[in-house]
């Protein structure tokens, strides 16, 4: 049995005491993990409100066989499978039982259902995991009633919004504290405007965490597809905006990304291309999935890009992604990369560099 005041004592150390939503929350996970409430608890409100927080904290004490995943690297996982899956009367329901397979408790962060495709995909992989027994936490910017809303698409995820309505206890985060927004007011320079100037700090950045790297252009291969980049070393690269989110890409160039290296650096950041939808889907995408890992990002623009997305609705979820870039430069985002270069530092084998 999971106690309750552990999860409130692991809040506590984080300075976070939980607010009304929160609590509803946290006895929702603890009903579910203890097997005394539903199979499932969705929890959605605004970004930044601790959704994420409570539920990494209570998933962090259970103790079951269990997974967190992105929903961008889940569709990329079962696509692959169902790729290389032999043909049957249900391959999808086979897939999903076979990625389901010693997963107890099943977290996904950030779930939302933009595309018809992916819709018929989850619909059918909650109906297996549900029949499977699994246990489901889903966060989310979305009800689930706001669910794929292409009004062209909506009618048919309405049994996948009934079916969730049905096994899962539904949160609403409505606190007005965004914990993002208060943990930037202390924040390092990492985002970087206007252009002119900017490259001599890029450049100390990068040595920073890359000593023995060259600083010059190269070609290098992301999820099969050539990238240009400035400079590529073992822990940092080094790209333009336009190669990476003005050009035809899609979230598994990004996924591929993050898997290689601890950090970005984006340069060349021409704003004013934010007002294209596609450019800011991919922009989007690629902050989510930095995010999503803990990497380190560094922007260098022709104007702050926190203002510059103020207003954009030219793709989903627009204000989750400026909430994430505060808390990105925060001083308490701990990076990966940071956490790497700190651990290499302090390694008896490191070298010394004078």
């Amino acid at each position: 049995m999971l106690d309750p005041f552990a999860v409130i004592r692991a809040l506590a150390a984080k300075a976070i005491h939980a607010d009304d939503s929160q609590r509803l929350a946290i006895d929702a996970l603890l009903a579910m993990i203890n097997r005394e409430g539903t199979q499932g608890v969705y929890c959605h409100g605004l970004p930044g409100r601790g959704k994420s927080l409570v539920v990494d904290t209570v998933f962090a004490l259970a103790q079951c066989p269990k997974r967190r995943i992105h929903f961008h690297e889940f569709t990329r996982e079962v696509n692959r499978r169902l790729v290389q899956a032999p043909r049957s009367d249900d391959r999808l329901g086979d897939v999903s039982r076979a990625w389901l397979e010693g997963v107890d408790l099943l977290y996904f962060d950030e779930f939302h259902v933009h595309d018809i495709a992916d819709a018929f995909l989850i619909g059918r992989f909650l109906e297996t995991a549900l029949e499977q027994g699994t246990r489901i936490v889903l966060t989310s910017n979305y009800s689930p009633d706001n669910l794929l809303p292409d009004p062209e698409f909506h009618a048919r995820f309405e049994p996948t919004i009934a079916l969730i309505a049905r096994h899962f206890k539904v949160i609403a985060f409505d606190g007005a504290r965004d914990y993002r927004e208060l943990g930037a007011q202390a924040t390092e320079q990492r985002y970087f405007a206007p252009l002119d100037g900017t490259r001599e700090a890029l450049w100390s950045i990068y040595r920073e965490y890359e000593a023995q790297g060259a600083v010059h252009p190269a070609t290098i291969e992301v999820a099969g597809r050539p990238l240009a980049v400035t400079a590529a070393g073992k822990q940092l690269v080094w790209a333009d905006f336009d190669a990476l989110c003005g050009t035809h890409r899609s979230h598994l160039d990004y996924l591929a990304l993050a898997e290689r290296w601890q950090g970005l650096i984006l340069d060349g950041l021409d704003t004013s291309l934010l007002k294209r939808g596609d450019v800011l889907q991919r922009f989007v995408w690629l902050v989510d999935i930095l995010y999503d890992r803990k990497h380190a990002l560094f922007i260098a623009s022709d104007r702050p890009i926190r203002a510059a997305l103020e207003g954009l609705d030219g793709a989903h979820d627009v204000s989750r992604t400026t909430s994430r870039l505060a808390e990105m430069q925060s001083r308490g985002y701990a990076s990966s990369l940071v956490q790497r270069h700190i651990a290499a530092a302090s390694s008896p084998d490191a070298e010394t560099v004078g």
